[in-house]
């Protein structure tokens, strides 16, 4: 039997996601759009010292990546807790600032060692890529204290590679 072209159901589940879901490109790479924002806040006060002002309690977007795409390397000041939706299984590689290292599968096959949910504690640098380079991942991400651009620190190749040299690796695939 022989394939016949015609559009890539993939893709075309891609931008139907993209066109519903109403994303936007993301300067980490992939798209997102905020979909949770609370009505209500955090003084300064109430929050750690990191903090330079208040921050909503909580927020959440929608986030998609397509194969071959990545989410560059980068921190924040708060813990960002990434949920499984569809698609491809999603590898959200982790950097401690001690330098320990993890990959955290996010996808719903369980018994391979994904899970539905995975966390990137705050202070770490994390990036993250579809595990099959011809699907794409949906996810959301969740962020209490609430996510700010303010706290958003997209990291260099070379300041990366200096403070993590033995993750050369890692650093060379997900930063730009």
């Amino acid at each position: 039997m022989t394939k016949t072209s015609g559009p890539d159901p993939s893709n075309t589940r891609i931008q139907a996601l993209i066109k519903k879901l109403e994303l936007q490109p993301h300067p980490e790479g992939g798209y997102y759009r905020r979909s949770y924002q609370s009505t209500e806040t955090i003084s300064k006060s109430g929050l750690p010292e990191r903090f330079p002002d208040a921050r909503y309690i909580s927020t959440a977007i929608y986030f998609l990546l397509r194969g071959g795409e990545f989410s560059a390397l980068h921190r924040i000041k708060s813990d960002e807790l990434w949920h499984f939706y569809e698609g491809s299984p999603l590898g959200i590689n982790i950097i401690m600032p001690d330098g320990k290292f993890t990959l955290e599968k996010l996808g719903s096959n369980l018994n391979a060692g994904e899970s539905f949910q995975a966390l990137a504690p705050a202070g770490s640098w994390f990036g993250a890529m579809p595990l099959d380079p011809s699907g794409y991942s949906l996810v959301g991400c969740t962020v209490a204290p609430g996510f700010d651009f303010a706290d958003f620190e997209l990291g260099t190749r070379a300041e990366l590679l200096d403070l993590f040299p033995k993750h050369r690796e890692v650093v060379m695939q997900l930063t730009r």
